[in-house]
């Protein structure tokens, strides 16, 4: 009888929240010379102030020498700024290659708090453009999308 309420308990205390996945849109861009680009997609606390949490970086993770693919990660001048670069990549669960046009998902961790929070995609691409979506989205997660103008298409996030 004394181990019932420490079982229920821990299962409370287990239940995660429901995980929720991102699909993020990297359009075909009609140009001489197309470079994939690197995009970093990371979650901030909505209220200002809180550390990001980085949910994938996108980088030629295979260029090794002289320049590395790490050298350019300061291209996601956003990203870069908010915590990217104190984060040591490769990054296991975080990082990967480059993605080719097309649709693309990432899953978002189960263990994220209730809460109100700013999700970031950042694409940035040699002799490219950069560019930013921020979305406001809510866990327990609800449907939300957004999109790009140029580097970035369409942005959607759909609970599992």
């Amino acid at each position: 009888m004394g181990y019932k309420p420490l079982l229920i308990l821990g299962g409370i205390a287990a239940t995660p929240v429901a995980a929720a996945t991102l699909n993020v849109t990297i359009p075909p861009i009609d140009t001489a010379e197309y470079h994939k680009p690197y995009v970093a997609i990371w979650l901030e606390p909505a209220a200002a102030g809180g550390a990001i949490r980085t949910l994938s970086v996108w980088y030629e993770v295979s260029k090794k020498g002289n320049e590395p693919g790490t050298k350019w990660l300061s291209d996601l001048r956003a990203w870069w700024r908010k915590g990217g670069k104190s984060l040591k990549m490769p990054a296991d669960g975080v990082s990967g290659a480059t993605r080719a046009p097309g649709t693309h998902s990432v899953t978002l961790p189960a263990d994220l708090k209730p809460g109100k929070y700013v999700l970031n995609v950042e694409a940035a691409r040699e002799t490219g453009g950069r560019e930013v979506v921020r979305m406001p989205i809510e866990v327990p997660v609800r449907r939300a999308s957004s999109g790009g103008s140029l580097e970035l298409g369409d942005i959607t996030l759909s609970p599992k």
